[in-house]
């Protein structure tokens, strides 16, 4: 069982990257090592297979499995090129579902990666069948990549000081609260991720706010930190307003849940292990 864990924690986690749009991928090559096949040929084969499940299953392969090439060194000073992959979640999923269950490693892969897809790769139309927590995951995966495009955006126009930025967006959003105000209100613990400690209707907003600002920081050319601060704030007021015109639960008043999306993971680790 902590062999298993182990597994989940440091070779499938470990080996994924972030491309510079925010969006998660994994390196065939690495993975191959991770579900420990010897022989690239055997795993290629695999690759092959799920390559043409993702297509019968009417999903753009070449969005999901990204060929690539890797240059590596052989010989005396010698390099050349062999194949790899850029992979989405999801097509790490179907290899993982076509790989041989006998190993343990790939039964716990085929496990994983059908939870993780289920909780960050989720379709729009089967969002109102979630459950509360579910839509949560939906929504904090949306709202971290977001950010993370945000960021980009902000400092292109001159934002230094990235916690006084985001703080004028809540500070709009929140009636003039920061995100440590926020953080004590829900009593977290110091440094406790406060959008790991909101409900989905909370996250909700909150991502509205995040594309709504990079949308505007984008439009209007603005080429100063305090002129994007100033708009991350009346863009979070706005927000306000419209949730109060439509009658709509105040952000600050929507209720914190009992356990954050950290402590939700740890238990799915759990019992996958």
């Amino acid at each position: 069982m902590n062999e298993l864990k182990e597994y989940t924690e440091k070779m499938f986690e470990d080996i994924k990257h972030i491309d510079e749009e925010g969006n998660e991928y994994w390196r065939a090559r690495e993975l191959q090592i991770a579900f420990k096949y010897k022989e690239w040929r055997k795993f290629d084969g695999i690759i092959n297979k799920a390559i043409t499940a993702c297509n019968n299953s009417n999903i753009n392969a070449n969005d999901q499995f990204v060929q690539v090439d890797k240059l590596i060194q052989h010989g005396k000073g010698g390099t050349r090129n062999i194949k790899d992959y850029k992979l989405s979640r999801y097509a790490c999923y179907l290899i993982a579902q076509n790989g041989d269950s006998h190993m343990k490693v790939i039964a716990l892969a085929q496990t994983y990666f059908a939870i993780q897809t289920r909780k960050q790769e989720l379709s729009e139309k089967e969002y109102d069948k979630l459950t509360e927590d579910e839509k949560r995951f939906y929504q904090r995966n949306l709202t971290r990549k977001g950010n993370y495009s945000l960021n980009m955006v902000a400092r292109n126009v001159g934002v230094r000081n990235f916690d006084k930025f985001h703080n004028a967006g809540y500070k709009g959003l929140y009636n003039g609260e920061t995100a440590n105000d926020i953080a004590k209100r829900k009593k977290l613990r110091y440094r406790e991720d406060i959008l790991d400690n909101m409900g989905s209707e909370e996250l909700a907003a909150n991502l509205f706010r995040i594309t709504q600002t990079e949308s505007k920081l984008k439009r209007d050319n603005i080429s100063s930190e305090n002129d994007a601060n100033e708009m991350h704030y009346n863009i979070g007021k706005n927000i306000r307003e419209v949730i109060a015109k439509n009658g709509g639960t105040m952000p600050e008043n929507l209720p914190t849940p009992e356990k954050s999306l950290k402590e939700l993971e740890k238990e799915n680790k759990k019992l996958i292990g």
